[in-house]
């Protein structure tokens, strides 16, 4: 990562649960170790972080053949409280092109 604010510290605005939720809108179909070398963490933590997110109902895992295929639902809430009135489907819209159309960006 480069660092372009000149403080000497990386630092990111997503959280790496953000960018697997990303990767896994990019491609459903997706391996995990493909999700955790595009997000830069473990396979492991990856796993870890899918699970949370399937726990939380961000995201649903079907197992197709061998393989693994995700479905998001963009119209779950930010969990932190300042953005908790927002749909994830929002980020999704601005990072993912995924078809976002029946969420409320506002809602």
């Amino acid at each position: 990562m480069t660092n372009t604010s000149g403080s000497g510290r990386n630092w990111t605005f997503l959280t790496n649960h953000g960018h697997v939720l990303l990767a896994i809108a990019r491609d459903p179909t997706a391996r995990l170790r493909d999700v955790a070398a595009e997000v830069g963490v473990t396979e492991r933590a990856a796993q870890a972080i899918v699970a949370d997110l399937e726990a939380d109902g961000y995201l649903h895992r079907t197992r197709v053949g061998r393989r693994n295929e995700y479905t998001l639902n963009p119209a779950g809430r930010f969990r932190h409280p300042a953005e908790a009135d927002r749909q994830v489907g929002a980020l999704l819209a601005l990072f993912a092109e995924t078809p976002t159309a029946d969420v409320d960006p506002q809602a």
